[in-house]
């Protein structure tokens, strides 16, 4: 994030490089400052003549290259962005004799999502020495919500804890998809707001009460009673709590539990840090390892496979996400 603040910061400085080379697993950060250059770069009446955008899908390096090289029209520079790059990762390596010697008066943003650089390579070397190098990595499920966080009070808005892990649990940790989501929030809810699990329920659609996170919890400290409504609510809704999620959450809470039982160091300190968590949920841990030996967790994490394939129609004729929901619990308690 500091990164991405200061390759904006000196944009508006008007350091500008000739190479900006976007990569990396997560494409929220890739977009964001591809973007920034699109919106502020060139004037509105310069953009009409010089700025391009293309596609890796349907253009080669020389077509990068030949646009690269052209000279604005009535302009200090031009903007070239090529999107889903990616596209173009077995011939990437082309662009070396164009990064080595840029056109000055051309801003060149590459958008290579999902891929690395290999760094032992002349382009590589090329671009770090010419142009911007940003690498946006994927950020672990236990660092989101401190994003999360520091986004919204850059906005002027705070986040409960409760409600922060509520999104997290719930929309994975897709930086594009919960921006979104608390963009419609942001609108809607006025300045210094704290946004509550109960405006993520009224605006987004998530229960408070009926989700994946209580469900983990309920399971955790083996509250049949509880975790049963959820299911209830999960049958009834199915849309809104997909049975492949409900399996996806539920395998890697076990199998976290599972490592769990294998530390030697259980302080809540170490648990976090071992396990990628939040530290907020050391405690869930803890408990849950005490209702569950390690012989049983082996055991869930065997069902849940099980589970996983029926809920995908293997050894079982679509069978009703609610039966699935039911035999799941019976297979866990």
């Amino acid at each position: 994030m500091d990164e991405v603040k200061q390759i904006v910061a000196d944009i508006r400085k008007g350091n500008i490089r000739p190479i900006y080379f976007l990569f990396g697993e997560e494409p929220y950060y890739i977009d964001r400052i591809s973007q920034y250059i699109e919106k502020n770069v060139l004037t509105e009446d310069e953009r009409g003549f010089n700025q391009m955008v293309l596609y890796g899908k349907e253009a080669s390096i020389d077509d990068i290259v030949a646009n690269a090289k052209r000279y604005p029209m009535m302009a200090e520079r031009q903007v070239v962005i090529v999107k889903e790059a990616q596209e173009l990762s077995r011939t990437i390596e082309q662009l070396v004799d164009y990064a080595e010697n840029p056109q000055t008066t051309t801003v060149l943003v590459i958008c290579y999502k999902y891929k690395k650089l290999d760094k032992r390579k002349k382009l590589y070397k090329s671009i770090q020495k010419h142009g911007v190098l940003f690498e946006s990595k994927k950020l672990y499920e236990n660092q989101v919500s401190d994003w999360l966080r520091k986004v919204l009070q850059g906005k002027g808005y705070s986040i409960s804890h409760k409600a922060a892990i509520l999104l997290v649990e719930n929309l994975g940790t897709d930086l594009s998809r919960i921006s979104k989501e608390m963009d419609k929030l942001t609108y809607i809810l006025p300045k210094e707001s704290q946004i509550t699990p109960e405006h993520i329920e009224e605006h987004i659609g998530i229960s408070k009460d009926y989700n994946n996170f209580e469900l983990k919890k309920a399971i955790g400290e083996r509250d049949v009673l509880k975790a049963s409504k959820i299911i209830k609510y999960f049958a009834q809704n199915p849309k809104d709590n997909p049975f492949v999620l409900t399996i996806t959450l539920l395998h890697s809470f076990f199998s976290q539990l599972l490592q769990y039982h294998g530390l030697n160091d259980h302080s809540p300190k170490s648990v976090a840090s071992a396990l990628r968590i939040n530290p907020y949920f050391v405690g869930e841990y803890q408990v849950a390892a005490k209702n569950y030996p390690m012989k049983k967790v082996s055991m869930i994490i065997s069902n849940l496979r099980e589970m996983d394939l029926k809920g995908k129609g293997v050894g079982a004729n679509a069978t009703p996400q609610s039966d699935l929901l039911k035999e799941l619990l019976v297979k866990i308690f």
